[in-house]
């Protein structure tokens, strides 16, 4: 039970049901009784009074469902063990905060082998690409930035190689993939620290052994300057679908939301940005009026020319490289909104990230490596 704000514990008796049992505990006990019973198990000093190995368990389902009610009921029905919701918000928290902080501890030691030039790669390079993708997504919190604003943005990166991809060719005959090994990170808080975890989960993967670096991204900023600083030998690739959708609402806003002119002229320059022929598309904008009043969603020219290296789709294509970053797009749905967005949940950012922690972690297939093992050794001596 919660008193203040504190976990309390009820104290468990031992008591024998029968003459038969008390005979029993008696010839081996000595005692008629056992109080308190946790003392005699000795779990006394355990946090939350279970087992570590139970607390892995609870922050599992904490993760793992919709909410903390939800991974109540999945651990009654499942273990036939009674933890409340309040116990399992506080279990899945102290695990996450552990995972966390050597989540921090390992960023940290990339960013200063990075910069103090103690990074060592091999001078033969494998055959093959290293994908690094990177987006922001919004989350509810329960305090108000200067601007008044409860939302936060959650960083998500995720790396995966070519060699966890697998290709295959459906019923219609058109190509399909799956990703079968990648690692997502997720990070609440600036750019500055985020990248350190990415730099930290690049290297796990293989950046640095790799012929070929290749980063997948929307367009903003903060990722370019990114890439910069810490992959400046990767190709980014401006992802093809959000050019496509700029594209689009440039089409409607400048052809007044007539379809018949906007879709077959968005069409068709996407077609030809797909193809690469990029400049024929910016000669044909140069000939466009400029709009006067200022409010067209987006100047399409600009986008285009501030991503003029990272849109030869025509190349990368033909290179073998991916040119959409629906994998990260995807990852931000089952990563934070399936247990972070739901309907009316604000968080405590520390309890938002050590969650993020161990759903990028499960999500990763990391649950053994990086929960199981690190939990365990943090309580060894228990």
């Amino acid at each position: 039970m919660t008193v203040n704000g504190k976990l309390e514990y009820l104290r468990y008796v031992l008591r024998p049901l029968t003459k038969e049992d008390g005979a029993r505990l008696m010839a081996q006990e000595g005692v008629t009784l056992i109080v308190p019973l946790d003392e005699y198990l000795e779990i006394e000093k355990l946090p939350f009074k279970m087992t570590v190995d139970m607390m892995i368990e609870v922050a599992f389902w904490g993760q793992n469902q919709c909410s903390y009610q939800a991974a109540e009921d999945v651990i009654s029905k499942v273990l036939g063990v009674s933890v409340n919701d309040d116990t399992v918000r506080m279990v899945t928290n102290a695990v996450g905060e552990i995972v966390y902080k050597n989540d921090c501890r390992a960023a940290e030691n990339a960013y200063t082998q990075l910069n103090t030039g103690k990074l060592v790669f091999p001078r033969r390079k494998k055959e093959g690409v290293l994908y690094i993708e990177a987006d922001g997504a919004a989350l509810n919190t329960r305090y108000k930035d200067d601007d008044g604003s409860t939302w936060r943005e959650n960083k998500l990166g995720l790396v995966f190689s070519s060699d966890n991809i697998r290709y295959w060719t459906d019923k219609k005959g058109n190509r399909q993939h799956t990703i079968n090994k990648k690692e997502y990170i997720s990070y609440v808080g600036s750019v500055s620290e985020f990248q350190k975890h990415l730099l930290a989960c690049a290297i796990r993967n293989g950046y640095g052994e790799y012929r070929q670096v290749v980063i997948l991204n929307d367009g903003a900023t903060w990722i370019r300057s990114m890439k910069e600083e810490l992959f400046p030998d990767a190709q980014q690739i401006l992802d093809y679908y959000h050019l496509c959708e700029n594209v689009c609402n440039y089409a409607k806003y400048y052809f007044k939301m007539d379809e018949s002119k906007y879709k077959p002229w968005s069409d068709r320059i996407c077609g030809a940005l797909k193809e690469s022929r990029y400049e024929e598309v910016l000669i044909e904008l140069d000939s466009f009026k400029k709009d006067p009043s200022g409010k067209c969603p987006i100047n399409l020219k600009n986008y285009i020319q501030n991503n003029i290296n990272n849109i030869d789709y025509a190349s990368y294509e033909k290179r073998g490289f991916f040119v959409g970053s629906g994998a990260i797009e995807s990852g931000n749905k089952t990563v934070l909104q399936y247990r972070l967005k739901n309907a009316g949940m604000r968080w405590n950012v520390a309890s938002a990230q050590h969650l993020l922690s161990l759903r990028a972690k499960k999500e990763s297939g990391l649950w053994q490596q990086d929960v199981v093992i690190p939990v365990k050794s943090q309580f060894s001596q228990l």
